[in-house]
C-alpha cells in the first residue's frame, strides 16, 4: 500500500507555525503532507505575533516553504485528509474555483478537515459551516456566524470530520485532535 496523502492549501501569507506545524505532525505520522498552492513556486510565509502595544497582531516575512502541485492539479480523490492553515491565504484562495471544488469535495466525502486560525474563512464562504461547531481567529466570530457556525472558543474543537483551532498557540491540541480523527477516518477505495 502506498503511502496516504493529507493535501496542505496555502498561499503567500499564509502563517508559518500554522502551515508548517501541521505539515511536518503529518509526515511524522507517516502520511505524506503534499502542498498545494495556485502555482507551483515556493510560497512567502509570515510569522503573526502577539504585541500588548498593537490592537491587532504584527506581522513579519517567515520561510519560503516549496509548492508541490497547483490547485488545479489537484485530484483530491487521492488524499485522506485536508488542511487550511490561517495566515492572510485564505482571505485569497477562497476565491480559486479549484479550492472550491477540493474543500468541497472533502465535506461531501466526509473525510477528514483541519482549519486553523483564519482557515476556516475558506469553508465558510462555500456555506459548508453551516450548522458546524468551529473555532477560528476571535476577530472572525462574527463572519463565522454569519456563515451558520457556532463558535466554541477552544484549542482543539471537533465537529465530525472537522477539527478547528484559534490560532498556532493552539498547535499541540489541535494536532492531537486533527491526528486521532485522520486515524480513526475510514480509507478510500
Amino acid at each position: 500500500m502506498s503511502q496516504q496523502k493529507v493535501l496542505v492549501l496555502v498561499g503567500d501569507a499564509a502563517e508559518e507555525l500554522d502551515a508548517m506545524y501541521p505539515i511536518y505532525r503529518i509526515r511524522e505520522a507517516g502520511y505524506d503532507a503534499v502542498v498545494a498552492a495556485l502555482t507551483t513556486r515556493e510560497v512567502q510565509l509570515v510569522i503573526h505575533d502577539f504585541d500588548p502595544n498593537s490592537d491587532a497582531y504584527t506581522e513579519k516575512d517567515g520561510r519560503k516553504l516549496p509548492v508541490d502541485i497547483a490547485f488545479k492539479d489537484v485530484d483530491p480523490t487521492e488524499y485522506v485528509g485536508l488542511v487550511i492553515p490561517g495566515g492572510r491565504a485564505p482571505e485569497y484562495i477562497r476565491l480559486d474555483d479549484d479550492v472550491r471544488r477540493i474543500t468541497e469535495y472533502f465535506f461531501e466525502k466526509d473525510l477528514p478537515v483541519g482549519t486553523i486560525c483564519h482557515g476556516p474563512q475558506v469553508p465558510a464562504v462555500y456555506g459548508l459551516l453551516k450548522g458546524r461547531k468551529t473555532a477560528a481567529f476571535p476577530p472572525l466570530h462574527g463572519d463565522m456566524r454569519n456563515a451558520g457556525a457556532e463558535i466554541v472558543d477552544a484549542p482543539d474543537v471537533v465537529d465530525g470530520n472537522m477539527v478547528s483551532c484559534r490560532g498556532w498557540p493552539d498547535m499541540p491540541e489541535w494536532s492531537r485532535a486533527f491526528m486521532n480523527v485522520l486515524e480513526h477516518a475510514a480509507v478510500p477505495a
